[in-house]
């Protein structure tokens, strides 16, 4: 039996939902789900214009014509084969950065902790360049080399940062010291491969969804739902280590062990994205902290920072096309500016409150 209760409670006069499913119940946070649908509007409408707008004009009609398979000739190929691959990756790679922003910030309870800071990106960019230039993998080799330098580099700040526990602080640090020495390791790579592989590897570097297919963008999405979905399982247990380790623990949950579960979930979702699109930066720093905002929730909720995420690159993927067109920047410089300014006043910020 399904029961869907209202209620306002213990909440600190925040007004929940509660979903009984037999002996399962969920509660859900009525400002935070309306905020999500608004995001989720806001992101169709962007996804919209991004299939109509371009060189090749398409009307709304032919949109919605095209995904029954009833568009008229070119129109369709236009939408389904070459643009709509772009779309659905902005939204799920977007989706899978705010996730994967929400769990650093929450594991070091700062909102500098993101994978773009602490270095996760930059260590998956170093293997993904390793396959690229060394050993000229293709797309499996690529994305295998982005994950495992993901990993590495996660596993290294991990040890590195940890003492009777690894804190939030200590990661955030050893990881910009880790992310310099990727930094310039990855600059030397590219000086010593030949030309056409290192300008390849640059633009890529940079961040970008251009020229992306279904060949690449089906197995990477796949990787992110599922391990999405195994995140927002192990939500529940982030926000307890939220209240610190010794009431996570009083509450039944294992500090270290979760820790390093939402560490190497929280690679897995940035060396998704990083083996496709490369390291687009800024997007896992600001979602996160943006739905917080909108959500007025005391801590980091993943599911909102997934929809922010969603909102930011679908947006900012149709700005890198549109702004200088018929040139298409690479997304991760439009990323660059939003988030160097959003960085900045976060800065600013931070600094009046201490």
């Amino acid at each position: 039996m399904t029961r869907l209760d209202a209620r306002q409670g213990v909440d600190f006069g925040r007004s929940t939902v509660l979903l009984r499913v037999r002996s399962l119940s969920v509660r859900f946070d009525v400002r935070s789900i309306l905020v999500c649908f608004a995001l989720l509007a806001a992101t169709l409408a962007v996804a919209v214009v991004s299939l109509s707008t371009g060189d090749y004009k398409v009307s709304m009609q032919q949109v919605l014509q095209a995904f029954t398979g009833d568009a008229p000739g070119f129109a369709q190929t236009i939408v389904m084969e070459w643009r709509l691959p772009r779309v659905l990756s902005a939204l799920v790679f977007g989706a899978a950065l705010g996730m994967s922003g929400g769990v650093f910030q929450s594991m070091t309870r700062n909102p500098l902790g993101s994978p773009d800071i602490i270095g996760f990106n930059t260590g998956a960019y170093t293997g993904a360049l390793v396959v690229m230039l060394t050993l000229g993998g293709g797309y499996l080799g690529v994305a295998a080399g982005a994950l495992v330098g993901g990993v590495l580099t996660a596993i290294a700040v991990y040890l590195l940062a940890f003492r009777r526990g690894s804190q939030g602080f200590r990661l955030i640090i050893v990881g910009i010291g880790i992310s310099a020495m990727l930094a310039a390791l990855n600059h030397w790579l590219i000086l010593q491969a030949e030309l056409e592989a290192a300008l390849a590897a640059a633009v890529w570097g940079a961040g970008s969804l251009n020229g992306i297919t279904w060949e690449q963008a089906a197995p990477a999405a796949v990787v992110v739902v599922l391990v999405g979905l195994a995140t927002l399982v192990v939500s529940r247990r982030m926000q307890l280590l939220e209240m610190g380790d010794d009431a996570a623990r009083a509450l039944g949950v294992r500090a270290e062990p979760t820790r390093l579960l939402l560490l190497v979930l929280g690679v897995a979702l940035t060396a998704a994205v990083t083996a496709v699109a490369g390291p687009i930066a800024f997007v896992a720093l600001a979602a996160p902290q943006l739905a917080r905002r909108l959500t007025r929730s005391a801590g980091i909720t993943l599911l909102p920072s997934a929809f922010m995420g969603a909102f930011l690159l679908a947006a900012s993927d149709l700005a890198a096309q549109r702004l200088f067109a018929p040139i298409q920047l690479p997304v991760g410089v439009v990323t660059v500016c939003i988030g160097g300014i959003y960085l900045v006043w976060l800065l600013a910020r931070e600094a009046r409150k201490s």
